[in-house]
């Protein structure tokens, strides 16, 4: 999905350089974010700052970059729009909390059971998702719930912008990578727009920003159940969509850099810091994709690379915040149409055909649950639909060999695994009321994995009992023997045989 040409190993000099170019690249992004999510630009960069500085100190990734982002965003915005942004921040708050337990829990090792079409249907729906909130833009400022669509000399102007600051982000790299192509952008545009007097709007329309120190505030909500109940919901589906895409960041990392990350401390870093973030006026945030891959081309690796970032960007809130207040949102929105077009995996559609169906499904299916509710939702769903697929899928591989041995017993070999799914096809195997008086089951190639697969090998003996038959058991593995120890009463299995079994190499003696 990427490449990385830059040294393994991290050093000062990279680091500090890398943060430089990282934090450029973040203030775009975080006003845009700000925007998404109904609050003023401030409330994202001071994000930016606070969660980048906290986890590039105490995660568990060095080299990877936190802030504010478009997946929080969309979640906030209705929370904004109800209740203000002081329920914001309390949400946050409980958003780090929830973050912390999770890390105390040592839930990070569950993201690797997330596959791969997940991950890809995680992705597509985030850009969807980034792309839809960017239209509103396109819509007259004033009008009812912003339902008019721009028309005539604005709209166009509007377009030339966007598509100018597209056109620059995509080209000026194959002239210099000296300076961020997105900041070169907004710079040129803004000039444009300054220069020539272009009647657009731009970021200090929207909201004054005050370059100074974020200051400790407790939220001003009332301190209620009430209040708990309506943050609640939100606070959880945020802190699992930043979990999530933090940890699935991560993974990405781990694999361009040929090192390992360490989940739970993930988990607790990236709580820490929306705890302290909440507590200081920001949104709240997460790992970001693009930014961990601009730092890591840069040949940042150290967790110096995301402080530094961090304290870049506050020295550049501190001194050109003025200078923010004159990007035009046009350049805004081109930004973040080319972070949509770099984060949609377009190789996703040459490969719906090439790939089993099921896994088609499930990458669709993520990408349209991610924009109809939100990522945590649409990863979870994928999650468990692709358990499923594999546990029907590994269903029908329960078969047996057959054969009447020397001493005129019939002995079934088994193959593939006994749990819920395949019980049916291992009842199905065999044939009580034509078989021979003495039948020998082999489970030397199979495992019994649950308690449904317990119920049917008491259920096969009873089967034979009936019919007046003696029925053997070998080779059940050390693990089933101990479910059935742990069953007691509730299964009734003595037909059990085979002492020189050897679960270690599967090897007979």
């Amino acid at each position: 999905m990427f490449e990385i040409h830059s040294n393994p190993r991290a050093n000062i000099k990279n680091d500090v350089l890398s943060g430089i170019t990282v934090a450029l690249a973040l203030v775009p992004e975080a006003v845009a974010f700000a925007f998404v999510a109904g609050v003023e630009p401030l409330v994202g960069l001071y994000a930016a700052f606070m969660v980048g500085l906290i986890t590039a100190a105490i995660g568990g990734r060095p080299g990877m970059i936190s802030g504010a982002t478009g997946a929080l965003a969309v979640v906030m915005v209705d929370l904004v729009a109800t209740h203000g942004v002081e329920y914001l921040f309390a949400t946050v708050v409980l958003m780090g909390i929830i973050q912390i337990t999770a890390g105390v829990l040592r839930l990070g090792k569950f993201i690797r059971m997330v596959p791969y079409p997940v991950m890809l249907g995680f992705v597509n729906g985030l850009a969807i998702v980034i792309f839809l909130a960017q239209l509103q833009n396109f819509k007259m400022p004033g009008t009812e719930s912003g339902s008019t669509w721009m028309s005539g000399s604005g709209l166009w102007i509007l377009l030339g912008l966007v598509g100018l600051t597209m056109a620059i982000i995509h080209f000026l790299p194959r002239f210099t990578k000296a300076i961020p192509s997105s900041l070169a952008a907004i710079i040129i545009v803004s000039g444009l727009v300054i220069g020539f007097d272009i009647d657009v709007h731009t970021v200090g329309d929207i909201a004054s920003i005050a370059g100074g120190f974020p200051e400790f505030s407790i939220p001003s909500v009332p301190f209620s159940l009430d209040t708990f109940w309506i943050i609640l919901p939100y606070a959880f589906i945020l802190a699992a969509i930043g979990l999530i895409e933090s940890l699935l960041t991560m993974t990405l990392i781990d694999e361009l850099t040929e090192t390992r990350g360490q989940g739970n401390r993930e988990c607790i870093g990236q709580g820490s810091a929306n705890v302290i973030t909440g507590f200081f006026g920001g949104m709240g945030g997460c790992a970001m994709i693009g930014q961990s891959m601009i730092n890591i081309n840069s040949g940042g690796r150290g967790r110096l690379s995301g402080i530094s970032a961090a304290l870049f960007l506050l020295a550049f809130i501190l001194f050109a915040s003025s200078l923010i207040e004159m990007i035009p949102l046009a350049a805004l929105v081109g930004v973040m149409f080319i972070v949509v077009i770099g984060t949609f995996e377009w190789s996703s559609f040459r490969i719906l055909s090439k790939i089993p169906s099921a896994d088609a499904f499930v990458l669709i299916l993520v990408s349209a649950v991610t924009v109809a509710t939100d990522l945590a939702v649409a990863v979870v769903v994928g999650v468990i639909v692709s358990a499923l697929v594999f546990a029907w899928q590994t269903a029908k591989r329960m078969e047996a060999d057959s054969q009447i041995n020397t001493n005129g017993s019939k002995v079934y070999t088994l193959h593939g695994p006994l749990f819920f799914g395949s019980i049916h096809c291992f009842k199905d195997l065999f044939d009580p009321r034509n078989d021979p008086d003495d039948v020998i089951v082999d489970f030397v190639n199979t495992r019994v994995y649950d308690h449904s697969g317990l119920e049917a090998i008491d259920n096969l003996a009873e089967r034979y009992s009936n019919a007046g038959k003696t029925l053997h058991i070998r080779h059940l593995s050390q693990e089933c023997r101990l479910l059935l120890s742990n069953a007691g009463n509730l299964v009734e299995v003595n037909v059990i045989e085979d002492p020189n079994y050897h679960i270690a190499d599967n090897r007979l003696e």
